[in-house]
């Protein structure tokens, strides 16, 4: 993610996020969830594709925390566990990024490198 201010009211200017940051937001954008649920949603989403081992799940979530797109619910079931949530400001830059990689698609099938099926 560029180090840009979150605060800014153009999120493009943010744009484009990390592959692990865009998971993360994307499997918090069905609920609030803990670490090792966000881990498993980003395996079953991607098909395996994004691998995300603790260091990197816990990292990000410390710097989109920071960065306003996500905070702590408060809430456990066990002292160990945190759940996360999506801020609004999180919401906005998904969608602003999923904006942005609809239009990327759209750009490369109408270059005839995708087909309808999504392969070249």
């Amino acid at each position: 993610m560029a180090e840009t201010s979150p605060k800014s009211d153009n999120l493009e200017t943010i744009l484009p996020l990390s592959a692990a940051v865009f998971s993360i937001l994307l499997a918090l954008a069905g609920g609030e969830r803990h670490g090792y649920a966000i881990m498993k949603e980003v395996s079953l989403a991607d098909g395996g594709a994004l691998s995300m081992g603790p260091g990197t799940l816990y990292g990000s979530l410390d710097r989109m925390m920071q960065r306003g797109l996500v905070e702590e619910t408060g809430q456990t079931d066990d002292q160990r566990r945190r759940y996360y949530r999506l801020t609004d400001l999180g919401r906005r830059i998904l969608s602003a990024e999923t904006s942005r990689l609809h239009r990327a698609i759209t750009s490369a099938r109408r270059r005839g490198v995708l087909t309808n099926g999504g392969n070249a």
